[in-house]
C-alpha cells in the first residue's frame, strides 16, 4: 500500500519526539570523530511545508512544533536543525528526518534513504541528492537487510513506517533481529504510533524479549482532532547512546504537562 503522506502530519507531537530524540542523537555520535553511517528505511520526502493544505487540513502542526517549538532552547540540536531549515527554505518549512539527518553529518559520514511511494521518493530525491544522500527507490526492511553491516560500520538506523501495512508490526522484529545480528554496534531505532486498541503491544513484546538492555520511549497526547485515533507516540531503541535516558526524560516532563 503506498498511499500515505506524511506531508498530512509533519510536525505533530509524534514528529517532535521522534525528531527531538534523532537530532540528539546524532548530535552525541558526531562529537567523535569517526564516520558513521545512517540508514533510514521509510524517508517521506524530507522537506514539508506546514503553511500547505495538507497541514492546514489536518491542524496537527499546530497542535504540534508550531504550538510548542519554545520546548527547545537555543544550542538544542533539534531547534538548531529546525532553525537551519527554515533559515534555508522558509519559515513554514519543516524538516523530516532525513533531513535532520543531513544536516547533523559530515562529509565523512554515509547517507542511505529508502522511499517507495513515487512522488515522495522524487521529492525526497530532488532535496536530498544535493547532500549526497543514496536515495532508494526499494523496500526499506529489504535494503536493510542487504546493506547492513553498513560501511563505516558505527552508525544508526531509523524505522518509520506507517503501519498502513499490518503485517509491519509481525515483521518489524523478525527484521530487527537480523539486522542487531549482522550488525551489532549499530544503534537501531523504530517508531511506532499509540493507537486505540494497542495493536503495537505484540510487536513491542518480541522486539523486547529479543533485545535486552533496549530503550523504550513513549509520550502520550491529547488527539489532534475529533476522531482520531492516534492516543501518543514510542521509541524503542537498540544499543541506546549514554545519556539518552535523560534526555528522554526531560521530554517526557514536557509532554506530561499536555494532559
Amino acid at each position: 500500500m503506498l498511499s500515505y503522506q506524511h506531508a498530512y502530519h509533519a510536525g505533530n507531537l509524534a514528529d517532535v519526539q521522534k525528531h527531538a530524540l534523532l537530532a540528539w542523537v546524532l548530535d552525541y555520535l558526531t562529537r567523535k570523530e569517526k564516520p558513521l553511517s545512517y540508514i533510514e528505511t521509510h524517508a517521506g520526502r524530507g522537506l514539508y511545508r506546514l503553511g500547505g493544505p495538507e497541514a492546514q487540513k489536518t491542524g496537527e502542526a499546530a497542535q504540534g512544533i508550531l504550538k510548542h517549538g519554545g520546548w527547545f532552547a537555543e544550542g538544542h540540536p533539534y531547534r538548531e536543525r529546525l532553525d537551519e531549515v527554515r533559515a534555508m527554505y522558509g519559515a513554514d518549512a519543516y524538516p523530516g528526518s532525513p533531513l535532520i539527518a543531513a544536516l547533523g553529518l559530515r562529509e565523512s559520514d554515509s547517507l542511505h534513504l529508502a522511499e517507495l511511494h513515487p512522488q515522495e521518493h522524487a521529492a525526497l530525491a530532488e532535496t536530498l541528492s544535493s547532500w549526497g544522500a543514496h536515495v532508494h527507490k526499494a523496500d526499506g526492511l529489504d535494503l536493510a537487510l542487504a546493506i547492513c553491516p553498513p560501511t563505516p560500520r558505527r552508525g544508526l538506523l531509523l524505522c518509520d513506517p506507517s503501519y498502513e501495512v499490518k503485517e509491519d508490526y509481525d515483521r518489524i522484529p523478525r527484521v530487527f533481529a537480523q539486522v542487531a545480528r549482522k550488525w551489532n554496534v549499530g544503534i537501531l531505532i523504530l517508531w511506532y504510533p499509540i493507537l486505540r486498541g494497542a495493536p503495537h503491544l505484540p510487536m513491542l513484546r518480541a522486539l523486547e524479549a529479543q533485545h535486552p538492555g533496549h530503550l523504550r520511549h513513549e509520550v502520550r497526547f491529547p488527539p489532534a482532532r475529533e476522531g482520531h485515533r492516534m492516543e501518543g507516540s514510542g521509541l524503542f531503541f537498540v544499543n541506546p547512546p549514554w545519556g539518552l535516558a535523560e534526555e528522554a526524560a526531560r521530554l517526557s516532563a514536557l509532554y506530561e504537562g499536555l494532559r
